[in-house]
């Protein structure tokens, strides 16, 4: 007997509150809605069956179709404020899909809208290797560019406001030793597959967790002009290879 295919579901938050670069998600990248970029990849990985974006916005609705993704809600805007927990609006989305279409993903691909550069292919990896291994969740990661060992801080108030190190090593200051000594650090680059009944215990990694290393280029996090005008750049002088 054949084994049933798993229902892996893409879904990608866009909310239109942001902050830093007003309607982000919907400002034109090399001719395109920054959000139309991810949903192209996502419909490109042939695991998926279904791509499904999260926004509080109707104009952010009926772009998220236009570009191929299926927009059945609204998420209220009570779960899409800049402090919001992206856990809740992952839980609305499949408290709605089993209510009204009595859908129940297997699997859960969470991506944002703010990584134009994702790899269909490095999203195909990394669910293959969720689906082969027996593991809670499969993240994907990139070598930090900066070790974060040697961030700093600011501690204290007003005039007694002075700058430390964020981190020590037992004890002894850190800044001053060279970053090769540390182990490699990675961030995460916006793409979590996990099991979603993790969320019953609110969240998305849980204890078992896989991953895949891409390169540093291949993460870049829209959150400002500079990061818009850097992505154009890389745009333009991979179309000229």
């Amino acid at each position: 007997m054949k084994k049933k295919a798993n229902k892996i579901l893409a879904l990608i938050g866009v909310r239109s509150g942001s902050t830093a670069v007003k309607n982000k998600n919907i400002l034109s990248l090399s001719g395109k809605p920054l959000m139309s970029w991810i949903i192209e990849t996502t419909k490109k990985v042939d695991l998926i069956d279904r791509t499904i974006v999260s926004t509080d916005s109707k104009k952010y609705q009926n772009i998220a179709k236009k570009y191929g993704a299926e927009t059945p809600f609204l998420r209220p805007k009570s779960i899409s404020g800049k402090l919001s927990n992206e856990i809740e609006y992952i839980k609305h989305a499949l408290k709605f899909l089993k209510k009204k279409e009595n859908y129940i993903p297997d699997v859960v691909v969470r991506l944002l809208a703010t990584s134009p550069f994702q790899k269909h292919l490095d999203i195909k990896k990394a669910i293959k290797i969720y689906l082969k291994n027996k593991c809670d969740s499969v993240v994907i990661i990139s070598e930090a560019k900066q070790h974060p060992m040697k961030a700093l801080k600011v501690i204290g108030k007003n005039i007694n406001k002075s700058l430390v190190v964020y981190f020590d090593n037992k004890g002894e200051t850190v800044s001053g030793l060279p970053r090769q000594i540390f182990d490699k650090a990675y961030f995460r680059s916006n793409v979590i597959i996990f099991n979603p009944k993790l969320l019953t215990k609110n969240t998305m990694t849980g204890k078992k967790v896989k991953y895949l290393i891409i390169k540093n280029d291949e993460h870049i996090d829209i959150d400002s002009k500079i990061d818009f005008e850097f992505a154009e750049f890389l745009i333009k002088k991979f179309k000229k290879r």
